[in-house]
């Protein structure tokens, strides 16, 4: 089973309490996931989403909303659809998601019919995709008031609202109720982000290890042109004590070459010995 897949069916176990509520998210069933036909008089609301857990939050809120004889006309009205509207991708009217509850209850419609989330170990995608721009306004204004950042885009004949934030992807699981989800991508971040980090760590490792290389192999070169030209015993005793110390440890570090002095000099000591010699090096290589 796909995330997206996770998402919906823990959704479609959260019942909202409130009626209000309730109405909200049937709203957002009928108008994203159904239609709604009139024929010889007679209207009838039609499923027509192919995911199983539509029909069955949709009739499970029916249930506790309505009577079962409730005219569908008069769950209409209560629904705020007329004959002017339903169906018409006008969206939710706005009375019925006035309150925060309600909002997060509308979404959590919204998403189960035209919502989808990317697989968040590839990376962090979610979105709504809307027949009209006015639907697509809706949502993204209802998850803007819970200070979440939401985009949308224009693609072919959809409109679609989306988030690619991760911690924002994370805020809204949580605005829609799906907890234990947002526990799994939050498991997941953890444990991408941790990767990225060894990854990291391990890049500047192996930069610091070539530069220390290639560092050590130009001053192994310069020691041996010396060596070659006018021998180590020419140097000043400090420089020619660095540079039998360089020829013997040729792996080692600045840090370490400094410890394998009498007595022992630091890093920075260091570093200034191996550039004399690197500059009587350069004036050997002016003069050849």
């Amino acid at each position: 089973m796909s995330f997206s897949a996770e998402v919906k069916e823990e959704l479609e176990k959260v019942m909202p309490q409130a009626r209000h509520c309730r109405l909200a998210e049937l709203s957002a069933i009928v108008e994203f996931g159904c239609h709604i036909e009139e024929t010889n008089g007679e209207i009838r609301i039609t499923i027509h989403s192919e995911n199983d857990a539509v029909a069955r939050k949709y009739f499970t809120l029916w249930k506790k909303t309505f009577n079962i004889g409730t005219d569908v006309a008069k769950a209409l009205q209560a629904l705020k659809f007329t004959g002017d509207n339903a169906g018409a991708g006008k969206g939710a009217d706005p009375v019925l998601i006035k309150s925060s509850c309600c909002k997060r209850a509308y979404l959590r419609g919204a998403f189960l019919c035209i919502g989808s989330m990317s697989n968040p170990e590839k990376g962090y995608h979610l979105e709504f995709v809307c027949e009209t721009d006015r639907q697509a306004q809706q949502i993204q204004e209802a998850i803007h008031s819970f200070d979440i950042e939401a985009k949308v885009v224009r693609r072919k004949k959809y409109d679609v609202v989306y988030l690619k934030e991760g911690a924002g992807i994370v805020d809204l699981l949580n605005v829609m109720g799906a907890h234990v989800s947002l526990m799994n991508l939050e498991n997941l971040r953890i444990e991408k982000e941790m990767r990225n980090s060894i990854n990291r760590q391990v890049n500047c490792e192996t930069a610091n290890i070539t530069k220390t290389v290639n560092a050590a192999s130009r001053q192994l070169e310069d020691i041996q042109l010396i060596q070659t030209h006018i021998g180590l015993s020419g140097l000043p005793e400090h420089l020619r004590e660095i540079a039998l110390v360089r020829l013997t440890h040729p792996e080692s570090s600045l840090q370490e070459l400094g410890g394998y002095l009498n007595p022992p000099v630091g890093k920075s000591g260091v570093n200034h010995r191996l550039r004399k010699l690197s500059e009587i090096a350069s004036q050997i290589q002016v003069k050849a």
